[in-house]
């Protein structure tokens, strides 16, 4: 599991993101490059970074359930997660 300071980081990132997400597109549109120069850095989505919701692992990270794939593994085993069994040959 990740450290709680680098989930925390992760969080505040995507709330920044959030709330300066209009105004970094105003900004764009009119070509205001030296404004959006002055917007805090983590306001910016390029800097965020999909991690498991559960864990926090950043590697291995499925877009379409939103956690790693060892979480996805876990969870499919035990049966947690609608509409996905195990293949058997």
């Amino acid at each position: 599991m990740a450290r709680k300071s680098v989930i925390a980081r992760e969080r505040k990132r995507q709330r920044m993101v959030a709330k300066y997400a209009e105004k970094r597109a105003e900004l764009k549109a009119q070509g205001d490059y030296e404004a959006l120069d002055k917007l805090p850095r983590n306001a910016s989505p390029v800097r965020l970074h999909n991690r498991c919701k559960l864990t926090g692992r950043p590697k291995g990270y499925m877009r379409k359930f939103g956690i790693s794939r060892v979480t996805f593994r876990e969870l499919a085993s035990e049966g947690k997660i609608p509409g996905i069994t195990k293949a058997s040959w």
